[in-house]
């Protein structure tokens, strides 16, 4: 399995690519990555505070070579930035190196989780469905180019969503019998007598 190429989430910010990437890779046995907890680790402060102090650019070059080297080791699920894929050099790694899942959420869904954030660039404009408007229109068309396959997260809960990965990833024949069957299972009754 330490040879199995990487799982790659794309999405926009908000889509549950972390929280998702989590227990997908708890159930595959391995190792989860969060891009953008890499590039902060990096830089050593918030991404935040790196886009407002040296811009969008210099994000994104950090951002390049992180995701560069995240493709290149095995086993891993990774969770990438939400504008990740803005990059052509970052959609040819992740296409050819991993399997790259689309987790796909309306403009409005995204909003409903993201209203009260603070912490993503982006979003801290007046009129933030405005902006997740216009980044769905710019990303969706480089999110699908980029996914081997798209799952809409509509309103599934995160169990029910890793459920939908898992088959999707068993009828592709990117996780094996073996890796299903190591998905935890309902408890089995006791026997009886």
């Amino acid at each position: 399995m330490s040879h199995a190429r990487n799982i790659a989430l794309v999405g926009l910010p908000g889509g549950g690519k972390s929280t998702v990437g989590r227990h997908l890779a708890k159930r595959l046995r391995r190792t989860f990555v969060d891009s953008d907890t890499v590039i902060e680790q990096r830089i050593a402060r918030s991404i935040r505070s790196f886009f407002e102090q040296e811009g969008e650019a210099a994000f994104r070059d950090i951002e390049s070579q992180v995701i560069a080297e995240l493709s290149v080791p095995r086993g891993l699920v990774l969770a990438t930035g939400g504008g990740a894929t803005l990059r052509e050099a970052n959609r040819l790694v992740l296409h050819a190196e991993c399997h790259v899942i689309y987790l796909r959420s309306t403009p409005e869904e995204l909003y409903r989780r993201l209203r009260h954030d603070t912490q993503r660039p982006l979003l801290q404009v007046r009129d933030p469905l405005a902006r997740l408007r216009e980044m769905h229109s710019e990303r969706d068309p480089l999110y699908q180019s980029v996914a081997h396959f798209v799952i809409d997260t509509g309103r599934p809960s995160v169990p029910a969503l890793v459920n939908m990965l898992m088959m999707q990833l068993e009828l592709m024949g990117i996780v094996g019998a073996d890796e299903m069957a190591s998905a935890p299972t309902e408890p089995t009754p006791p026997p009886a007598g």
